[in-house]
């Protein structure tokens, strides 16, 4: 190939793409698609209203449910490297 043929590959390929990205915006996407409406959000505050005290669904005395339960001793304290009771 001679150096006239690339630069006239080169030439015709930047041409195409700028055809086709002008095509494509004129004929596949109206004005009406390219603007979306988005809802608006209220902002977050880091205030948290304390909940009423209704002894009715909160409970002083109750079990905290995140609180480690163990029931015994365990004597294993490796349990998973092959070694038995």
């Amino acid at each position: 190939m001679k150096q006239k043929d690339i630069a006239m590959f080169i030439v015709i390929g930047v041409i195409s793409a700028i055809v086709s990205v002008v095509a494509s915006n004129f004929f596949f996407t109206p004005d009406s698609v390219k603007q979306q409406e988005a809802e608006k959000v209220d902002a977050i505050s880091a205030q948290f209203d304390v909940p009423p005290t209704d002894s009715k669904y909160f409970n002083k005395d109750s079990i905290n449910p995140t609180k480690l339960i163990q029931i015994g001793e365990d004597p294993n304290a490796s349990p998973f490297n092959g070694i038995s009771q």
